[in-house]
């Protein structure tokens, strides 16, 4: 049976989640499903339309400042603002009363989800709702069948408020059952939570309220990317489905990483966004570029330096024996390289064990702590915490990685076990195969086995 599917993503400007997201989607429209996209970021916008995607795009305030460049200049003169809010007292009017006035103190230590919530404002319950109120419009203009959704809280609760079927794609933190970012240490009473300010907005829409953030992500059918090893959750209400990850086939391998050279190791290092010019920056990556290019200045290697389509630091020099480009295909550029240093993000794990790569990470916060000890308790990579950044440590961790044999064998052995919980084609499987909960008695129980 053909069907309309809206995929929605976190609103953030990088290509993490969209890496996760396009494979499923070129999957379900090969086999002849109404795909369509909704993302308001510039980057995964550039990615989207790249893929052939229609990309519903959510209009606000926030989204036309944060993402198209909106200066306060030119608000009473912008084509935008008199397009889609009305002009501009209804623009400013829209933006007084969604902004995020309250916020958690910024912090390396991340707890979980609903930390990292309350740190990017979701402890104001006008916010929330004024985001959840734009996707419901999107929803309702994508006449979709189905929401597929990657970790969008917002447009989760508008399909729950809509009664649109909801499908949930996810790594096994965003979901009930989870012990958290940092599973290693007991979490500290007190910790800020957003669950009073999202139930405030549930209740207003007549839904049920929620004990615990993760609920939010939820769906009527929840499938998990990954393995229980990288992604360990209690319960059985989910469904391992291993690896996703986007490759655009129309484009073929580089020349130039075709005609590379094997004489020395080569080095991929990508930090997706180095910085969000947001009021934290503990999700930049840009202070893991300078000690890694001080480390491998002078290293017999080469060294690719990549950031997924955004600028590098204007106050960093790249070294002579490194080459620097906007963006690589990940996954020929993972399996052509002999070792990945990345900011620890879940799609550059599932990267390096997907190709058998081992990798060096500096997670810049606890959700990539997370994964790092994760890869790292499977023997496919080592990782460095912001305070040991050091040249010499870098230097040393890479010899290891590069001329240690356990590390490459681990990651390929992980990665086999990985692809085999079906990827791609298990998830479009379970999706085609989904049938909303109104319409049966419940899912079989080895539908989730």
């Amino acid at each position: 049976m053909k069907k309309r599917y809206l995929f929605t993503v976190l609103p953030t400007n990088d290509l993490g989640l969209l890496t996760r997201s396009l494979p499923v989607a070129k999957a379900l429209q090969k086999k002849g499903q109404t795909v369509m996209f909704s993302h308001p970021a510039r980057a995964p916008r550039k990615l989207i339309a790249d893929a052939g995607f229609e990309n519903l795009l959510p209009t606000h305030p926030l989204y036309e400042i944060s993402f198209n460049g909106l200066h306060w200049k030119d608000i009473f003169t912008s084509s935008a603002v008199r397009e889609h809010h009305g002009g501009a007292f209804n623009f400013i009017k829209e933006l007084v009363k969604s902004i995020p006035y309250r916020a958690a103190p910024a912090s390396q230590e991340i707890w979980d989800m609903d930390h990292a919530f309350a740190i990017t404002g979701l402890l104001n319950a006008n916010f929330i709702k004024a985001q959840c109120e734009v996707y419901m419009q999107v929803i309702r203009a994508s006449a979709a069948d189905v929401v597929v959704d990657f970790w969008n809280p917002f447009a989760c609760i508008a399909a729950k408020k809509l009664g649109v079927p909801l499908i949930t794609i996810n790594q096994g933190d965003a979901l009930p059952g989870t012990k958290g970012f940092i599973w290693w240490k007991e979490r500290p009473e007190g910790t800020p939570s957003v669950v009073p300010a999202i139930n405030k907005v549930l209740r207003s829409y007549g839904l049920k309220e929620i004990e615990q953030v993760e609920e939010i992500t939820r769906g009527d059918l929840s499938l998990v990317t990954g393995m229980p090893e990288t992604d360990p959750l209690q319960g059985n209400d989910h469904r391992y489905i291993g690896p996703l990850l986007w490759q655009d086939s129309r484009v073929p391998q580089p020349a130039w990483l075709q005609n590379m050279p094997d004489d020395k190791p080569l080095v991929w290092l990508y930090t997706s966004n180095p910085s969000y010019n947001g009021r934290s920056r503990i999700f930049d990556s840009d202070k893991m570029l300078q000690p890694c290019f001080d480390a491998l200045a002078d290293e017999d290697y080469y060294v690719v330096v990549t950031t997924g389509h955004h600028p590098l630091p204007k106050s960093i020099k790249v070294p002579a024996n490194f080459m620097q480009l906007p963006y690589v295909p990940g996954l020929f550029m993972a399996e052509r390289s002999d070792l990945l240093i990345h900011h620890g993000g879940y799609g550059s794990c599932q990267t390096g064990l997907y190709c058998g790569t081992p990798s060096l990470i500096f997670p810049t916060f606890s959700e990539r702590e997370s994964n790092a000890r994760r890869m790292q308790a499977l023997g496919a990579a080592e990782f460095i915490l912001p305070h040991e950044y050091a040249a010499e440590t870098i230097k040393s961790k890479v010899r290891q990685l590069i001329h240690s044999p356990a590390y490459s064998t681990a990651a390929k052995a992980h990665g086999n076990h990985l692809k085999s919980y079906g990827g791609i084609t298990k998830a479009v499987e379970l999706i085609e195969q989904f049938t909303p909960a109104s319409d049966c008695e419940g899912w079989p129980e080895f539908f989730y086995r």
